[in-house]
């Protein structure tokens, strides 16, 4: 996945995107992203929005990468964690991910792009879930 948004995609920039999409959000739809795990399914619900648009991930790169950004957020704050790097970056995965307390990663861009391309088989809820319960 190579995305070259303003400002790059890196780890003490991935707040900032976060904050970008959130006003966005409420620009464009009215929606209240909080930052609460409690949002992640009104995150699932725009990126349904766009999938029922037929909007493809290469049509919306950056505003996926963002909401994948404000999950991360979401994971970071409730969860702990901090942005890294992404290992052995597949040129299919995104290139941050959310390394946990105990050294787990967490993919958030990509579980939204996931949703994009799956459909209600990826839910973003669950992987969130799943990476608070271990």
């Amino acid at each position: 996945m190579q995305v070259h948004p303003n400002p790059p995609l890196e780890p003490g920039n991935a707040p900032w995107h976060a904050a970008a999409i959130v006003a966005a959000a409420a620009d464009i739809s009215g929606a209240r992203l909080d930052y609460s795990p409690e949002s992640i399914a009104l995150v699932q619900d725009i990126v349904d929005g766009f999938r029922a648009e037929g909007v493809t991930s290469e049509d919306m790169k950056e505003s996926l990468v963002a909401f994948g950004c404000y999950v991360g957020e979401i994971v970071t704050r409730n969860l702990g964690g901090a942005w890294r790097p992404a290992p052995d970056t597949h040129p299919t995965s995104a290139p941050l991910v959310v390394e946990l307390p105990d050294a787990r990663a967490c993919h958030p861009i990509d579980w939204v792009f996931s949703r994009l391309r799956c459909g209600a088989d990826v839910s973003i809820r669950d992987l969130y879930a799943a990476a608070e319960r271990r």
